[in-house]
């Protein structure tokens, strides 16, 4: 299901059929290196991910990360959504896209459109970003869209620190 449309973009739910291009992006070495390896291994795995991590956000928060693609010819690019954690107070937004994808503006477009998204059906008032000092490409975006930096803090409880961007 179509959820956004931008002028080269389409972002929808994400579906089990899509664990062919999880498998690869969630096997990238950008998202290995800076979100984590969430040990998907296998395609069998990509689909579990997206029954339990992103089809189970769509159904408990009404939102979550969508299956970003070109909306030309329906190529699948990256992901692009918002996300309800636990450790940080405001829902944030996540993106990743392939290699091949990255410096074309892509990333831009979709956040733009997600984080008006969810101030217009969710009435989300602020929407944060978090991501890793070493990740600069995603830093920039992130300042781009007008977040700024709040504070670094231990993620998930571990020895891992993310910054935290809050909009203001």
């Amino acid at each position: 299901m179509t959820v956004l449309e931008t002028e080269r973009l389409a972002l929808r739910h994400a579906t089990i059929d899509d664990a062919p291009f999880m498998y690869q992006l969630l096997n990238d070495p950008s998202w290995i290196k800076f979100i984590g390896d969430r040990g998907i291994k296998t395609e069998e795995d990509a689909k579990n991910y997206i029954l339990d991590k992103i089809i189970k956000s769509y159904e408990i928060n009404g939102f979550g990360l969508f299956l970003t693609e070109l909306k030309k010819d329906k190529t699948p690019i990256g992901l692009c959504g918002l996300v309800n954690r636990p450790q940080i107070e405001e829902v944030d937004i996540g993106f990743a896209f392939m290699p091949g994808f990255k410096g074309k503006g892509y990333g831009f477009e979709s956040a733009s459109a997600v984080m008006a998204y969810g101030r217009k059906q969710f009435g989300l008032q602020k929407i944060a970003a978090i991501t890793v000092k070493a990740n600069v490409r995603s830093i920039a975006l992130i300042k781009k869209l007008g977040l700024r930096y709040e504070r670094t803090f231990a993620f998930d409880g571990g020895s891992d620190m993310a910054e935290l961007y809050v909009s203001t």
